[in-house]
């Protein structure tokens, strides 16, 4: 396999494309362990292998609309498709939580017998176990290519593995000491689990719909940049030195894309040439400094404030 085939297979679409491979085989792994052993822990189990199959396909749609280059409806690209994928999963996830909590609490007052505990515990830890792998994966691709989609899978894929462990120590636990009520109480306790990573999907979602500020650590490095570059002599001489200063600093999030808004104030007598010279060196700083942000840079003299706000969002 040449390297090429492997950053196929290790990029956002191919890893939500295994995801899909993955919850398909867990889904048959866990139905097959609920229908063996009759535990409703199981069964939430299984419900939630459901979940991730609909959220990797849905992932899977919205990352190819994310890579779509930007048009003439979308100037800024197709990015913020990877916050449907995200806000998507956490409601299917909180409709399964729900779920569970329903079919599981008919069984408190009504406990049935486990059977084949042991076969069926067998493969609900080989389901575990695959998810884990894939959320490893998931979680290192979604920091190097920034997708909130392939993030939001790999956090669902370990809640997943969190929800089978308490699954199998609860059954274990049910076996030892022959209360059948506990396996109704482990499924609730998985619900609630998973609907507490359900409502942060979709916060988070909602969150980068609404143009959120970026992270607070990519903030600081665009201030060094800007501090470092102020101070520079490098591209346009010493007598620049302290004349060059920037304000008006707005960020955004959209997907994999940062934005990034200022004003540079520099001195009245620069020359128009001057001026976007050393803007495009500031532009190309703060794109090395920062993958893919995109910087909008207003040129103004230094004794000129421009105005920001609308009035009417002050009203």
């Amino acid at each position: 396999m040449n390297r090429t085939t492997i950053k196929k297979w290790l990029s956002p679409r191919g890893l939500l494309g295994a995801s899909v491979v993955v919850a398909c085989i867990t889904i048959v792994l866990k139905t097959l362990a609920w229908h063996l052993t009759d535990s409703v822990g199981l069964l939430s189990d299984a419900m939630e292998s459901l979940v991730n199959l609909a959220s990797a396909v849905f992932g899977l749609m919205m990352v190819t609309v994310a890579a779509k280059p930007a048009d003439a409806d979308h100037p800024y690209g197709h990015h913020k498709a990877e916050y449907f994928s995200s806000g998507f999963e956490g409601i299917l996830i909180v409709v399964a939580a729900l779920g569970i909590i329903w079919a599981a609490s008919h069984r408190i007052f009504d406990p049935q017998a486990l059977e084949q505990v042991g076969l069926g515990l067998a493969l609900s830890v080989a389901s575990s176990v695959l998810n884990g792998l894939l959320a490893w994966a998931m979680f290192s691709a979604a920091k190097e290519h920034r997708s909130i989609a392939l993030e939001a899978d790999a956090r669902h894929l370990v809640t997943d593995v969190w929800t089978s462990v308490g699954v199998v120590l609860g059954i274990a636990l049910v076996s030892y000491t022959g209360w059948l009520w506990m396996d109704a109480l482990v499924a609730i306790g998985v619900a609630l689990n998973i609907l507490k990573e359900g409502w942060h999907l979709i916060w988070g979602a909602s969150q980068g719909l609404m143009d959120e500020a970026v992270e607070p650590e990519v903030l600081a490095q665009i201030h060094t940049v800007l501090n470092d570059v102020s101070l520079s002599h490098e591209e346009v001489g010493a007598d620049h030195t302290h004349l060059v200063r920037f304000d008006h600093v707005i960020t955004r999030k959209a997907g994999q894309r940062r934005f990034v808004d200022l004003h540079m104030h520099m001195p009245a007598e620069w020359t128009l040439g001057r001026a976007a010279t050393f803007r495009a060196h500031v532009e190309y700083a703060l794109m090395k400094a920062v993958p893919g942000l995109r910087a909008t840079i207003q040129l103004l003299p230094d004794d000129v404030e421009a105005h920001v706000d609308d009035p009417k969002d002050s009203i």
